[in-house]
């Protein structure tokens, strides 16, 4: 693949024996490092990530943090580690950018445990670091974690966003554990509308509409997908006037239904034989 000018000339004055020195500054090896993210020129990229390990760039944690990246970015399995184990100075970001690596690589199981040992030594934890392990629960459907997540975010005082709780709520509902998810749920400050259809999709899942009702009557704004789970929701447990009627009330408040809201509701229009909602 075609080299740009930059790399190309850091590139070949590598090969002939020149070294990075004051004139290159570390924010030009940080850039040249995110532009071999993509994967078009690995070899040059490993010959940039040797250099900075030898000139002693890799202290610098801007650089580091490019270390990674191209290394996640390339599908670098070991080597995100290694880079990482080599960093003198360990703060927020760079730990929170190793967890991150092991989630996009789908090494789950090593984010949960890098988590841990953050937290042994004593890195006080940011939202972006909370909100990358609760989505690796999430992939991974540990229930066990995904509690001690919630302990850890009760007991620490830290006010997770809508992002967190909605993935939070998620993980509980895919584990099984409806009941850790309603409770979460009420009790969780930030509550948008995701949030909320989160909770209303996840009850549906479960076959207790009921449960699903309550935010729904209780959300301060609903959107089309609020109603649509609903609609799909009455629909599936075969009570088909309830189905309609929502769509009825969705049309008087002026929300424009969508192919999903339309399928949810012919079937009842078909088997209640209304022909005229129907139409």
């Amino acid at each position: 693949m075609p080299i740009d000018t930059p790399l190309l000339y850091y590139i070949q004055g590598l090969r002939t024996g020149l070294r990075p020195n004051g004139h290159v500054i570390l924010p030009e090896i940080r850039l040249l490092l995110k532009a071999l993210v993509s994967g078009k020129n690995v070899n040059e990229g490993e010959e940039v990530h040797t250099s900075v390990v030898r000139t002693g760039f890799v202290s610098s944690k801007f650089v580091s943090g490019a270390l990674l990246g191209f290394s996640v970015g390339n599908g670098f399995t070991c080597k995100p580690r290694w880079v990482f184990n080599e960093m003198p100075q360990l703060g927020l970001v760079l730990w929170t950018l190793m967890i991150r690596a092991y989630v996009c690589l789908t090494l789950l199981g090593e984010a949960l445990e890098l988590f841990q040992t953050m937290r042994g030594v004593s890195v006080m934890l940011g939202m972006v670091a909370v909100a990358t392990v609760v989505s690796a629960c999430d992939l991974l459907g540990d229930l066990g974690f995904a509690k001690t997540m919630h302990c850890f975010i009760e007991k620490s005082g830290i006010e997770v966003d809508a992002l967190v709780s909605s993935i939070l709520i998620n993980t509980y509902g895919e584990c099984g554990s409806l009941d850790d998810a309603y409770r979460f749920f009420w009790k969780t400050a930030m509550k948008n509308v995701v949030v909320w259809n989160t909770m209303i999709h996840q009850s549906l899942e479960h076959n207790n509409l009921e449960l699903g009702k309550q935010p729904f009557d209780w959300m301060p704004k609903r959107d089309v997908a609020s109603w649509n789970s609903m609609i799909q929701g009455f629909t599936n447990v075969g009570q088909y006037e309830e189905a309609l009627a929502l769509f009825h009330d969705m049309e008087i408040l002026v929300f424009r239904p969508n192919t999903l809201t339309l399928s949810s509701t012919l079937s009842p229009c078909a088997s209640h034989g209304a022909l005229e909602a129907g139409a």
